[in-house]
């Protein structure tokens, strides 16, 4: 690229979920800070609770131009519901991306970076003859899952239309974690039509994923080694990008952040306090937030518990906690609505972290050396946990009693189980380490990294 030549511009579209837009933000400001221009193209929805959240904040800078447009759903209409979403996304986005890119021709885009999950996207950037990069959030497992479909068809897994057959235990290689086929995250879904319309729309995003030039992953291979050079050595591993020092900081967030609890932290001991978060998606029943309520309480250790307005099932009955319990806990607990993540799990204080097993929590706690409790609810965090607690062996699972609850006794003692033995500690910081010699000068994921920038300035 010469010296009078502008900056490549990259048009960034995540799909349009907490966990699949913070991702491609890190990306999206790691490549502003090798002097890329970005513009960010949310859903509306989502581009309002992204704005909203950033409030006061200054760090996008002039390099990255959050744009929307629309998702095809109605504004009242629950974007929870996912194949409904997919299906209007499907429907709709496609005419609008390729309106806004030809908006932009006096500012020409130079490289569509997708999520891999808006396939649909590649195909517009194909059409329009733009360069091609498939974004993947997630683990490479997951996309190796994923392309591995054909296969799962093949040895009677699954039905064409994704329909498991039976509840079973496999392993994609024998080096990987086992899986079990009810938590393939297309067959996360009770309705039975909800998840034939999720397997179509992977698919499809399979057929869409070989347009790409590059197919990216926010992993590192020494993370998973088997998903990346056995099931998938097409996918170039750039990640943690949030544990990189390109990062300062991050956006994307829908949530505005608490950032108060940074002062409570300040006040506590070192790796004493227990954090609470199950990200964006999670919503538990009553009773079995009570027992996690009750349970925090009765560890007699001091807790940050991020608690979303809908993070509870039929808010409306019943107060969430029960009545008193604040008054009980007094300031040994700390609840905020969404907390500064990163910042919190690089805090001192923090000495573990109970959480849901998304990828990207997952990764932040890897970068910072914390101890995991894992609680996942939904799709690819039952894998991530594998990875966690049976192959890293940083963590714990929690045993469910005969009703599906994890009881407050169950919680209070693999609080102290996790806490009482230093191996999880120290098996924490030596995967901290690996991750971050892999994103330094030297490292796989760095190298990668690079030269991907090579070729999107070349």
């Amino acid at each position: 690229m010469s010296r009078s030549s502008p900056p490549p511009h990259i048009l960034a579209v995540p799909y349009p979920a907490q966990g699949h837009v913070i991702p491609l933000m890190e990306l999206s400001l790691c490549l502003a800070n090798h002097g890329f221009r970005v513009t960010f193209v949310n859903t509306e929805f989502n581009h309002k609770r992204v704005v909203n959240a950033l409030a006061e904040k200054k760090f996008i800078g002039d390099q990255i131009h959050l744009v929307w447009i629309p998702d095809g759903l109605q504004p009242w209409e629950d974007r929870n519901e996912l194949g409904k979403l997919s299906e209007a996304i499907l429907e709709v986005m496609p005419g609008k991306l390729e309106e806004l890119i030809n908006k932009l021709q006096d500012d020409k885009i130079t490289c569509v970076i997708a999520d891999e999950s808006m396939g649909w996207a590649l195909e517009v950037a194909d059409r329009l003859k733009i360069r091609r990069v498939a974004f993947w959030p997630a683990a490479a497992a997951m996309l190796a899952l994923k392309l591995c479909v054909p296969k799962l068809i093949d040895d009677g897994i699954i039905e064409n239309d994704g329909t498991i057959i039976k509840k079973q235990m496999i392993q994609l290689s024998p080096t990987m974690p086992s899986m079990n086929t009810v938590n393939f995250p297309w067959a996360c879904f009770d309705e039975l039509t909800t998840q034939k319309t999720l397997f179509y729309y992977m698919q499809r995003n399979n057929r869409t994923t070989k347009l790409a030039n590059w197919v990216i992953c926010n992993s590192a291979i020494e993370l998973e080694p088997p998903a990346f050079t056995t099931l998938a050595p097409e996918i170039i591993p750039i990640g943690p990008l949030l544990a990189s020092s390109r990062l300062g900081s991050t956006a994307g967030y829908f949530w505005p952040q608490d950032s108060t609890c940074l002062k409570w932290l300040d006040q506590q001991l070192p790796q004493s306090v227990i954090y609470v978060a199950f990200g964006s998606f999670t919503v538990l029943e009553q009773t079995q937030f009570q027992e996690l309520a009750l349970g925090l309480e009765l560890s007699n250790r001091p807790f940050l518990w991020v608690v979303r307005p809908d993070a509870v099932n039929d808010q409306a009955n019943d107060s969430y906690p029960q009545e008193g319990y604040l008054d009980r806990i007094g300031t040994r607990g700390q609840l905020v609505g969404w907390a500064p993540q990163q910042k919190v799990l690089s805090h001192p204080s923090i000495a573990c972290f109970l959480s849901h097993c998304g990828w990207n929590s997952t990764l932040e706690g890897l970068s910072n050396g914390v101890p995991f409790l894992s609680w996942p609810y939904f799709a690819d965090q039952f894998f991530n946990e594998s990875y966690v607690c049976d192959v890293w062996k940083e963590g714990l699972k929690f045993n469910r009693n005969e009703s599906g609850i994890i009881t407050q006794v169950e919680i209070k003692d693999k609080v102290e189980q996790v806490l009482g033995d230093y191996r999880f500690k120290a098996r924490a910081l030596q995967m901290k380490e690996m991750v971050m010699r892999s994103v330094t000068e030297g490292g796989n994921s760095h190298m990668n990294f690079n030269n991907f920038i090579k070729w999107m300035k070349a």
